[in-house]
């Protein structure tokens, strides 16, 4: 085995031996192949150097064209960062629509009057169905008076309704062909028992791009009547609002489409009928307010919900929002707080007196409730059945919002303060607010605490907050900060970290 394994080797090793005889020879061969490896090593080495000088030079031009490219992007991302955004929506670009009737003109235009400011480059026009009287001494006072163009043409057949839906259903387009759209954004529909808070409209408008379509309102309080006309229609007494492209395109086909829809009862189902076939749904915003109720507004508007109070509607149907006043006085005292921080109208803050145990519901600008004992913001926010529904027989499910019944503990019947006065703190920079107790008989209570009667005056102070709306919606925390010698004394603002409404 170990022979057989040997012979290999010397087959392999032995040609590689040179023999004594043979070393005179090799000397002759080998330069010659020396001499062919290095012309090879060095033709090769002289291609690849070549091949890579070529493609840095391409690589460092490709480099220079990226560089100039950066550089050229860099300049037009800092040109374009110079460029100021678009200016905010104001009034001046808002055209307003009012519908309205001569024969309930006299009476309607007074709350016009109560809103309507051109000097802040307002523009709008009152359509009515037959001339009116003027007089002089309204100039300026009051939007441009025109009357609708004839609806003859038109088919109507629903027999409960009015045919002066049609021309009101119109009063955009008929708005638009007039031609003075310079600088028109929004096109905003009202009726004229409508009150619009102004600088709230332009809050909740700049939250829309107005290049787009947007078609921008709310619901009735009533859950019948969303149901017998439409969850998804804007209704036209509370407002609502249309950017101008939308407008645009309504305009087109409007009329063609008013044709198709003869059985509809009013003019704010004909609109939402157009604008089903445009493809544009009801942008929702709760603040914009119909009121299709009946009695005192108080449970609403104490418990309004965390949303700016963009409008109020059916002014002629529900009681004064101030007790002891008319609806007009009502509404002129309203304009106080309004003017001093439209933002925070309206907006209510719960908190608690606990020394002697009450629960404080302030509904910023418009009334105060204290009381007794500890109820829950869960409870408190809720709209108290103040209220009757726009269909008589119907009972309190037939909202289309949660309500809680009036207090039947007598203990438990609020003690309400309405806002009396208001002035600015210019040394602070904080409005202060005073709310009046409004003498009612109360029932007997056997608890034995302290009773919020004691109470005459409540007055609150709050720093005005125009960035309200800018941030997530929440309520604003409310602080007793003294309750003694019949005056409690109550500030109100943005909650601090950790704040919450608890005892």
């Amino acid at each position: 085995m170990k022979a057989a394994h040997n012979s290999p080797e010397k087959f392999i090793w032995e040609p590689m031996r040179v023999p004594a005889g043979g070393a005179a020879s090799q000397p002759k061969i080998l330069p010659k192949i020396m001499v062919w490896l290095i012309l090879f090593v060095s033709a090769t080495y002289v291609v690849y150097t070549l091949k890579l000088v070529s493609s840095s030079h391409a690589a460092g031009l490709a480099c220079a064209g990226d560089a100039d490219i950066f550089h050229k992007t860099l300049h037009l991302s800092t040109a374009n960062a110079t460029i100021p955004p678009p200016p905010t929506t104001g009034l001046e670009h808002i055209v307003f629509g009012i519908a309205a009737s001569a024969k309930l003109w006299e009476q309607r235009k007074e709350y016009i009057k109560l809103w309507w400011r051109p000097e802040r480059g307002m523009r709008g026009i009152v359509w009515l169905d037959s001339p009116v009287k003027t007089h002089r001494n309204e100039s300026g006072r009051l939007p441009e008076l025109r009357i609708s163009g004839d609806t003859s043409r038109f088919a109507y057949k629903n027999k409960q309704g009015h045919r002066s839906a049609i021309r009101i259903s119109r009063i955009v387009s008929e708005t638009l062909r007039l031609g003075a759209t310079e600088n028109v954004r929004w096109f905003v529909m009202g009726d004229d028992d409508t009150v619009f808070v102004k600088d709230n409209l332009v809050k909740i408008l700049n939250k829309y791009d107005h290049n787009q379509y947007y078609y921008i309102g709310s619901l009735s309080e009533s859950h019948l009547q969303n149901i017998y006309f439409s969850y998804g229609m804007a209704y036209g007494g509370g407002g609502f609002a249309i950017s101008y492209p939308l407008a645009v395109a309504l305009e087109k086909m409007q009329d063609r489409c008013i044709q198709r829809y003869p059985g509809l009862y009013g003019s704010d189902d004909r609109m939402q009928a157009c604008m089903a076939e445009l493809g544009v749904p009801l942008t929702k915003e709760l603040g914009f307010h119909q009121y299709d109720v009946y009695g005192n507004l108080f449970g609403l508007l104490s418990a309004h919900p965390v949303t700016p109070l963009v409008s109020l509607h059916h002014l002629d149907v529900v009681e004064p929002i101030f007790p002891n006043a008319t609806r007009l006085e009502a509404l002129k005292r309203l304009k106080i707080p309004m003017q001093l921080d439209s933002v925070g109208l309206m907006q209510q803050s719960i908190c608690y007196e606990k020394k002697n145990g009450w629960t404080v519901s302030v509904s910023w600008g418009f009334a105060i409730q204290v009381f007794r004992g500890v109820l829950s913001p869960r409870e408190i926010e809720m709209p108290s059945r103040t209220f009757l529904n726009w269909y008589r027989r119907a009972d309190y499910t037939a909202y289309a919002f949660n309500t809680r019944p009036v207090m039947r503990n007598p203990c438990h019947k609020p003690f309400v303060y309405y806002f009396s006065k208001a002035r600015t703190e210019l040394s602070t920079n904080q409005t202060l607010t005073q709310y009046t107790r409004h003498h009612v008989p109360h029932p007997q209570c056997r608890w034995k605490m302290a009773s919020p009667g004691e109470v005459e005056t409540v007055e609150v102070y709050k720093k005005p907050d125009p960035h309200l709306w800018d941030r997530s919606p929440r309520r604003n925390c409310c602080r007793v900060l003294s309750s003694k010698e019949k005056r409690l004394v109550i500030d109100v603002g943005v909650c601090e970290e950790g704040e919450v409404s608890e005892v």
